[in-house]
C-alpha cells in the first residue's frame, strides 16, 4: 500500500472528481483498466503537491561525485539489475547511478533502519525484485522475535532515475515503444508498491517530468542518473560514480546484467551481490554461452555512434563513458569467453573489505565460510512463502537496458 504525506492512497482517488469516471470504472472491469488505474495514479502522484516539493528540493541539491572509496565512509554500490540490503552500523551509504530510464529505488525501515536499493531496468523483475527486498530487510526482524508483524513495519520509498523519453503529450496508455520505456516501468513499480501489503511511505519520486531536462538540440536527457542515501539518516543526495568508485569487480559484474538473458536462473530476478550479515560483496554466479565472445567481437567493429544507437535505450541521455564501458565488457568476453574462468564451480566471487577502505577478493573457494553463507542464502527458508514468484516471471526486455 502507499502514503504519501502520512495518506494512503489508492485507485479510488482517481474518481473522486468525476462520477461519470467512477461510474464507467464500476462496470466491466478488466486488467487492462487496472494498467489505466495505475497510469492514471502514477500520473498524479507525479503532480501531487507533497511529491513535486520533495522533488524541487531534491533537484536543488548540488550533485556530488565519488571519485574513490575510502575507510572513512563505507559504500555499497550496486550497478543495473542488482540489489543489495544493508545495516546501518556496517555501511554508511547504498548508492547507483547510470540510471536514465531505469528506476534506483530504496527502501528503509523506519524502525531498524535497515536500507534496501535496487536498479531496476525493466518491469519483468518488478514483481521478484520487490519479494527479495522486502525478504531481506525483514530476515533480521525475523530472527530476533520482534512483537511486530512482518506488516506492520512502516517503510520510506524513494524512486529516482527514469528521465521523460517520450513528449508528454503522448498517452501513457498506448503501446510501451510509444510512450517510452521510463513511463511504463515506473507505472509497473507504482503498482506493486500499491498492491503489496507492506506500507511504503513515498518520499522522493523523482522521475519522468521532474527528472527531465533538454540539451541545446532538443534532446531530453536526464537531470540525475544516480544518487547515494545515508543508512544512519536516510538522507538523500544526487551523486556520480567514477570507474574506481564503481566496486568491486566492476566489468564482471556489467558482464551479468547483459549475459544473464541466457542464464534462466536469473529470470524474473534481480542479481544477488551484497551479503547483508558479513558486509561482503558475494557476486552470484550467472553463465553464458560462447556466443556471447561472437556478439562482442561484432560488436566491437562499430563506430561510437552505432554502439549508442543499439546498445542503449536512450543514446542521447547516456554519459561520456558508455560506449568505453561497453568496449571494455566485449574484450574482457573475448579474452575470457568461458563463463567457468569468472565463476569456477559456479561458485560467487568474494569480496571483503581492506584497511585503506577498498575490496580485496577472497580467493575462491578458499573461503567456505563464504560460499556457505551463499548457499544457505539461497535455499532460506524465509523465502519459500514468495519464492514461487520468481519462476513465474519470464525476462522479456532488451539484453542492454540503461
Amino acid at each position: 500500500m502507499i502514503f504519501v504525506d502520512g495518506v494512503k492512497l489508492t485507485t479510488h482517488h482517481l474518481y473522486n472528481s468525476s462520477s461519470s469516471t467512477a461510474n464507467n470504472h464500476n462496470h466491466n472491469h478488466t486488467h487492462d483498466d487496472d494498467d489505466d488505474d495505475c497510469h492514471r495514479l502514477l500520473l498524479d502522484l507525479i503532480k501531487h503537491p507533497y511529491l513535486v516539493s520533495t522533488s524541487n528540493s531534491f533537484k536543488s541539491i548540488k550533485q556530488q561525485p565519488i571519485i574513490s572509496q575510502s575507510h572513512d565512509h563505507k559504500y555499497v554500490y550496486v550497478f543495473q539489475r542488482e540489489y543489495a540490503t544493508v545495516h546501518p552500523s556496517l555501511v554508511h551509504y547504498v548508492a547507483t547511478d547510470e540510471a536514465t530510464t531505469c528506476v534506483g529505488i530504496v527502501i528503509r525501515n523506519r524502525i531498524t533502519r535497515l536500507t534496501s536499493i535496487a536498479h531496476m531496468d525493466f518491469q519483468q523483475i518488478v514483481d521478484a525484485g520487490f519479494t527479495q527486498m522486502m525478504s531481506q530487510l525483514l530476515q533480521p526482524h525475523n530472527n530476533n522475535n520482534n512483537t511486530h508483524s512482518d506488516f506492520d513495519f512502516d517503510y520510506d520509498v524513494h524512486l529516482i532515475g527514469a528521465f521523460q523519453d517520450v513528449s508528454p503529450q503522448q498517452q501513457p496508455n498506448n503501446a510501451e515503444k510509444i510512450h517510452g520505456y521510463s513511463f511504463s516501468l515506473c507505472a509497473k513499480i507504482i503498482a506493486t508498491l500499491l498492491n503489496r501489503p507492506d506500507k511504503f511511505h513515498i518520499q522522493t519520486l523523482f522521475v519522468l517530468a521532474h527528472n527531465t531536462q533538454f540539451d541545446h538540440q532538443g534532446h531530453a536527457r536526464p537531470i540525475f542518473t544516480g544518487f547515494m542515501i545515508e543508512t544512519a539518516t536516510g538522507s538523500i543526495t544526487p551523486a556520480c560514480f567514477d570507474r574506481s568508485s564503481r566496486c568491486p569487480d566492476e566489468i564482471v559484474r556489467r558482464i551479468r546484467v547483459t549475459a544473464a538473458y541466457e542464464d534462466h536462473s536469473w529470470d524474473g530476478k534481480l542479481l544477488e551481490t551484497y551479503d547483508t550479515v558479513n558486509d561482503r560483496f558475494v557476486i552470484a554466479p550467472c553463465t553464458w554461452t560462447k556466443r556471447q565472445k561472437r556478439i562482442a567481437k561484432a560488436l566491437q567493429q562499430l563506430s561510437d555512434r552505432e554502439i549508442l544507437f543499439s546498445c542503449s535505450t536512450s543514446p542521447f541521455a547516456e554519459a561520456s563513458d558508455f560506449v568505453e564501458n561497453e568496449r571494455r565488457k566485449w574484450d574482457y568476453l573475448i579474452k575470457h569467453p568461458d563463463w567457468e574462468e569468472s565463476f569456477p564451480q559456479k561458485l560467487p566471487r568474494v569480496f571483503e573489505r581492506t584497511p585503506s577502505g577498498g575490496w580485496k577478493r577472497c580467493p575462491s573457494p578458499g573461503n567456505q565460510k563464504s560460499i556457505g553463507l551463499y548457499m544457505e542464502q539461497q535455499f532460506s527458508p524465509m523465502l519459500t512463502n514468495e519464492s514461487h514468484h520468481f519462476i513465474k516471471l519470464q525476462q522479456s526486455s532488451p539484453s542492454y537496458r540503461k
